[in-house]
């Protein structure tokens, strides 16, 4: 071939330089002359010729022998596989025909006696004497009930065989989504994506935006993640002009770039999509998105494309809002440098999640889960959360908090006898401060902010110096616990309210008592002056409210209306309401003129302890017993919101039994994502038999279903009138069975929710129920010490089995339902036969009340949790403890085997739940992450999931197989932990810190939660201004402070606080 350059010479050379060729790679001798390149990048045709021929040879391209021999073993295996299953399935379809037809048949031969008009005396003597023996015996009846029993057996068996496939199906389709990710990776290249891939479908407009993402069907997830990757790469800013360019010759690159440019369009780039105004569309859009793969994949990369380009800043934000909503799995993402702003993901899992030098501008973060995330010199300003604080240093419960009239300052009074000071700001401690010789109840500001007022058990009040914390005063007079102090809104007097039935006035200057007013018959809890000082309003424990006229020392006024005692009393700032709280679990309102009662508001489940108005008179706030704090609309008396949490001045009696005190923003806590949940302590928790629904009742009287990869409340079931502490689903999947203290076991339709029968029988209420294996029977156990038997079909007691000492706390059926359990709080366990109802045997060995029992699945073994603290195995057959599992620190409430039996798990009042070998007797994991006792635990029929359920009033399902997992195999913590010096004791809390396997909370009001989070740097700042690393740390994260400039100056100092 002649040179193009040089016709007259023939091309010598081939150039196999790194450059761009103008010769095309094609030389003569005179090219190669003028080529300027180094002449071993010029090859002869003849040597080159050589080099291919080796390349060739050595890629085996040519060698089919092996894909052969393995393409023909594939296809083997799977004709192998297709013919081993149809002749299962044949045998299984032949077995079940001989079956029905053999009951057919059976049916057939009764029927003949019947419908056959034949002479008795001609019938043979062996028909005849069946005849009679059906007339006069059992023989029929037998029948029928062999017959259904063999018909429930049949459809259990169904059932199991369905669950099987389901399960044999959802493992090969995982499978073929690797094969078709082989595929993918194989034919789309990141070559592909620039040159060979098409999309034939022409991009058409939408303003809707269900039908914008519809559009996205056939972009996958891998795709989109190149397109990032190749954005990064070329440090491209401007998306839209980047592909316009690309998209002029590839069709692919025109429909991505149609696409965006319709999203930039439309609101979805330009609204917050999580304000109350777009509720409506949020809930329609994620009913019909929410199963679609391919639209979460583009909702992600949406929120990637916040890092590159700021047009698209809206449109991530609401992705990522509405990957929060649809409970997408976002654990372990890679969030790096993403821009979020002006939305919500209150209540979103990003475990693990890199934040590195991420953007936050006006985002809810509200009860996120970010432990063991990774927040790098991250930027997040005007941040919305409703926990602003937490405060620990009190090492026992906290009865009293009250904020210094300009709001810097927090005091505080517990049981561990001291004051404590807090700076509101940075949530630090400012002062402790020590005198009282007993639990201090109440404390108390003046007016300029300049003394604090205690009262204690120790019957004394004291006034403190705010800025010395000096003691300038103590007051006696009272003969028994102060509960109460209040100053007047001049400042001159101090009010006290105490449990010697008195109420008494002093004199602030100069420490002597003015004035004593008796007339409350029992202790009086609450003093609060009016707005005007005149006033002074008490509450008892007598159940009164009472008015004085502070100059005369008078009662003016008794306000009754409250059935239980009285906790709490506050004015409203004009003077003209005031409101109580009370043992009755009821707030009040009343017209301080008339006395007469204005409203009565209810809805807390337990004593409301604490009430405070708000500035503007128009929302009160109440605290209680319940574990919640809620806000009520003073006008209407409805409820505003279900769970919020808010602290104001002079809350009196509102403290945490977890030693802790938390700050509040009362203006976040509006919260616009409706996060259902529970209102008290949730007791139990089951799984359906196909593991899509959660059950879990609960003392708010309730029974809910939950959706369980959504965490989507599916029903309420509402009948029972008192605490539900028992829910159960039939093996059938079809009921679900509740007990309840009052009295009664309630059966649901579970797939209505319809309340199907109610039993009475038990004269307490009842603690535990269960279903036996076959769906039949029920058993309960109840505070009325015995166990019993139920027909689920008629309601009738079948037996009453006594024994027990004390309140029956557990009952579960043997697998093969021939044998009861019983826990009980007379630290017995007990067998029962079920047929004849007598106990078969008596295990002793706990030294504390039983909560829960347990079968293995195969039947041998029974797993018991005590007060004692231990776990203990025994053989069913023998009765005899095969081992006794230690490790947790407080009562074990539950103890649940997994369904393939290797693995047991508990839950206790240490706040923890563990995993143990069932074969080694070994720990081999512990959750945490509760804020109080976990109350059940049960695992999901695969066994890849552990549903918990907590008197914190929250559930959680945890992901088994990452709870087994350890930080220290971590290759990035330990690379943090050689980059920066750390105390050995911080170093190695975080390198032995458990991964949060949490896959999903149910609950009204997540709290933040980041433990083991890692901070560099960067800001987290507040809406107000306020720097929210104080509150991170309080939750355990590891703030690194400008540690590698510390390094290189003074390693020494280098540390981790």
């Amino acid at each position: 071939m002649n040179c193009t350059q040089h016709i007259q010479n023939q091309v010598s050379f081939i150039c196999i330089a790194p450059h761009n060729c103008q010769c095309q790679r094609k030389l003569c001798a005179q090219c190669q002359y003028g080529h300027g390149v180094d002449q071993k990048y010029t090859v002869p045709i003849e040597i080159f010729e050589d080099i291919r021929k080796k390349k060739f040879q050595g890629s085996y391209l040519n060698s089919t022998s092996e894909l052969t021999i393995q393409r023909m073993n594939f296809k083997k295996m799977l004709a192998s596989a297709l013919k081993m299953l149809k002749q299962i399935w044949d045998e299984l379809a032949e077995s079940i025909k001989q079956i029905y037809d053999l009951i057919e048949m059976e049916d057939k031969s009764y029927l003949n006696y019947f419908n056959n008009n034949v002479n008795p005396s001609e019938l043979s003597y062996t028909q005849l004497e069946k005849l009679v023996q059906i007339i006069i015996g059992n023989a029929l009846e037998d029948w029928n009930i062999e017959k259904n029993s063999q018909l429930k057996r049949l459809e259990m068996k169904k059932n199991y065989w369905e669950m099987e496939m389901k399960g044999f199906c959802q493992k090969l389709n995982k499978e073929m989504k690797e094969i078709r990710q082989i595929i993918q990776k194989t034919d789309n290249s990141f070559e592909n994506i620039q040159s060979n891939k098409e999309i034939v479908q022409i991009y058409n407009g939408k303003q809707d935006l269900y039908q914008v993402l519809t559009q996205t069907k056939n972009i996958d997830g891998y795709f989109l993640n190149q397109l990032i990757l190749m954005l990064k790469k070329e440090k491209i800013t401007n998306f839209l002009e980047f592909f316009s360019e690309k998209s002029q010759d590839q069709t692919l690159f025109q429909f991505i770039t149609n696409l965006m440019y319709n999203i930039s369009e439309i609101d979805f780039n330009k609204e917050n999509y999580s304000t109350e105004n777009y509720e409506q569309i949020r809930k329609d859009l994620i009913k019909q998105i929410s199963y679609d793969q391919h639209i979460s994949e583009f909702l992600k990369f949406l929120v990637h494309l916040t890092a590159i380009d700021k047009r698209f800043l809206q449109c991530g934000s609401n992705s990522l809002h509405l990957l929060v909503e649809m409970k997408v799995d976002l654990r372990k993402q890679n969030f790096e440098n993403i821009r979020i702003r002006d939305t919500s993901i209150v209540g979103g899992n990003f475990v693990r999640c890199n934040f590195n030098g991420s953007e936050f501008d006006n985002v809810d973060i509200s009860g996120v889960n970010l432990n063991q995330a990774s927040l790098f010199n991250c930027k997040w300003k005007n941040i919305k959360i409703h926990e602003l604080n937490k405060l620990n240093g009190h090492s026992g419960t906290i009865n009293t908090l009250c904020f210094s009239p300009d709001g810097t300052t927090l005091a505080s009074g517990s049981d561990d006898i001291s004051i404590r000071l807090w700076d509101v700001k940075t949530g630090q401690q400012i002062a402790k401060i020590d005198g009282h010789s007993h639990y201090v109840m109440s404390v108390n500001f003046s007016p300029d902010g300049t003394t604090l007022a205690s009262g204690s058990e120790d019957n004394s009040i004291r006034l403190w110096n705010v800025k010395t914390g000096q003691l300038k005063a103590k007051l006696d007079g009272h003969s028994s616990t102060v509960y109460s102090v209040n100053f007047s809104p001049d400042g001159t007097t101090l009010a006290s309210g105490s449990r010697d039935k008195s109420i008494r006035l002093w004199d602030v200057k100069t420490g002597q008592q003015k004035d004593k007013l008796d007339g409350h018959l029992n202790w009086v809890y609450s003093v609060i002056f009016s707005p005007d000082g005149t006033t002074l309003a008490s509450g008892s424990v007598d159940n009164s409210i009472r008015l004085w006229d502070v100059k005369t020392g008078q009662q003016r006024d008794k306000l009754d209306g409250h059935s239980n005692w009285v906790y709490s009393v506050i004015f409203s700032l004009d003077g003209t309401t005031l409101a109580s709280g009370g043992r009755d679990n009821s707030i009040c309102l009343w017209d301080v003129k008339t006395g007469q009662q204005r409203a009565k508001l209810d809805g807390h489940l337990g004593y409301v302890y604490s009430i405070n108005f708000s500035p503007d008179g128009t929302t009160l706030a109440s605290g209680s017993v319940d574990s919640s704090i809620r806000l009520w609309d003073v006008k209407t008396g409805q409820l505003k919101d279900q769970s919020i949490s808010l602290l104001m001045v002079r809350y009196q009696h509102l403290g945490s039994v977890d030693n802790s005190i938390r700050l509040w923003d009362g203006q976040t806590g509006q919260q616009n994502s409706k996060l259902y949940g529970h209102l008290s302590c949730v007791n139990q928790i089951c799984f359906s038999p196909d593991g899509t629904t959660l059950a879990s009742g609960s003392s708010d009287n309730s029974i809910r279903l939950w959706n369980v990869k959504t965490g989507e409340q599916k029903a309420k079931l509402e009948g029972h009138s008192s605490d539900v502490y028992s829910v159960n689903f039939s093996p059938d999947g079809t009921m679900l069975a509740s007990g309840s203290a009052d009295n009664s076991i309630r059966l649901w339709d579970a797939k209505t929710g319809q309340q199907i029968a109610k039993i009475y029988g038990h004269s307490n209420g009842i603690i535990s129920v269960n279903f036996s294996p076959d769906s039949n029977k029920i058993t309960s156990g109840s505070v009325d010490k015995s166990v019993r038997l139920w027909d689920v079909k008629t309601g009738q007691q079948y037996v009453k089995l006594d024994g027990h000492l004390s309140i029956v706390t557990s009952v579960n059926f043997s697998p093969d339902g021939t044998t009861l359990a019983s826990g009980s709080r007379d630290s017995s366990i007990r067998f029962w036969d079920v047929q004849t109802g007598q106990q078969k045997a008596k295990l002793d060995g706990h030294s504390g009340y039983i909560y829960s029992v347990n079968f293995s699945p195969d039947g041998t073994t029974l797993a018991s949790g005590s007060v004692d603290n231990s776990i203990r195995f025994w053989d069913v057959q023998t009765g005899q403890q095969k081992a006794k599992l230690d490790g947790h620190t407080g009562y074990v409430y539950s103890v649940n085997f997994s369904p393939d039996g290797t693995t047991l798990a508990s839950g206790g009042s240490d706040n923890s739940i563990r995993l143990w070998d069932v074969k080694t007797r070994q720990q081999i994991a512990k959750f945490d992450g509760h804020s109080h006792y976990v109350k059940s635990v049960c695992f999901s029929p695969d066994s890849t999931t552990l549903a918990s359920a907590s008197r914190d009033n929250s559930i959680r399902l945890w992901d088994v197989k990452t709870a087994k997992e350890i930080l220290l195999q971590d290759n990035f913590y330990k690379d943090l932990h050689s980059q920066f010096q750390m105390p050995h004791q911080s170093s190695s809390f975080l390198l032995t810190t458990r991964i949060d396997g949490t896959i999903l909370r149910i609950c009204q009001n997540p709290i933040l939660e980041a433990l083991g989070t890692l901070i560099l740097k960067g800001e987290l700042v507040n809406y107000q201004g306020r720097n929210l690393k104080s509150l991170f740390q309080s939750k355990g994260s590891f703030i690194f402070e400008n540690n590698i400039e510390l390094k290189q100056k003074n390693p020494e100092k280098c540390v981790l606080y």
